[in-house]
């Protein structure tokens, strides 16, 4: 992890940041996420449309970050993700941060807001995809699809190191819901990504696992829908 070179001017734009989220604290929405399993260690309730408006008031600034993600409250996590600056990430903070996250709010969050403007972004994606801890794997899947929605300097072959991974990934029935939309932002970003989708909702038809057929089935029948090839069509 990087070592945090603490200065006057970042503690108060931190103490500041405390004090706006304390202001904006919704216990209904706090229980609500505690009763679906959503749980952090502090969670003050504030909507994600009010961090994005909290956060749009501080420029990057990474040792900020670093603080904001040290105090462990949702909150201060997910304004982690919206303030640091993507140019100062490392591979070690990843690694660090995505090892830590305790549910899929958190890790889908740090996933569009920051690590998807790595430089790291398609390294990591794949390492995690590897992973042995089930909210790593899903970082990376849910990386994966972010960087087909959004990086659209990458080129198309970028993405092909994946399809062999989401054979195996397939099969864990509690990563069907990111997989399935990963694979539909695959399918639908180009002709020859949807080739390879198609083609992989074949396969997994032929799997031995119900979750990878029944996966399968959804994906082919929705990446060879009329309305999607229509696009290709519109795109050439």
């Amino acid at each position: 992890m990087d070592f945090i070179l603490d200065n006057k001017e970042t503690e108060q734009k931190f103490q500041q940041l405390l004090k706006i989220i304390k202001s904006r604290k919704n216990g209904e929405i706090s229980d609500t996420m505690n009763q679906r399993g959503i749980n952090y260690k502090l969670n003050w309730g504030v909507s994600l449309i009010e961090l994005r408006e909290i956060a749009k008031t501080v420029e990057p600034d990474h040792v900020l970050a670093l603080k904001l993600w040290n105090k462990q409250w949702r909150e201060t996590l997910i304004l982690a993700t919206l303030v640091d600056n993507p140019k100062e990430v490392s591979e070690e903070q990843m690694d660090f941060w995505t090892k830590t996250f305790e549910n899929t709010e958190i890790a889908e969050q740090a996933s569009a807001n920051l690590w998807v403007k790595s430089k790291f972004a398609f390294i990591k994606a794949l390492e995690w995809c590897r992973g042995k801890k089930h909210l790593v794997r899903f970082t990376g899947i849910h990386l994966v699809g972010r960087l087909a929605i959004t990086d659209k300097q990458a080129i198309d072959e970028m993405f092909e190191s994946f399809f062999e991974e989401f054979v195996t990934l397939a099969k864990d029935a509690k990563l069907y819901t990111v997989l399935y939309r990963t694979l539909i932002a695959l399918g639908t970003r180009s002709k020859y990504l949807n080739n390879h989708s198609v083609e992989l909702a074949k396969i997994l038809q032929l799997s031995s696992s119900e979750n990878a057929i029944k996966l399968g089935e959804e994906l082919y029948e929705e990446l060879t829908s009329d309305y999607i090839q229509e696009t290709f069509s519109v795109k050439e």
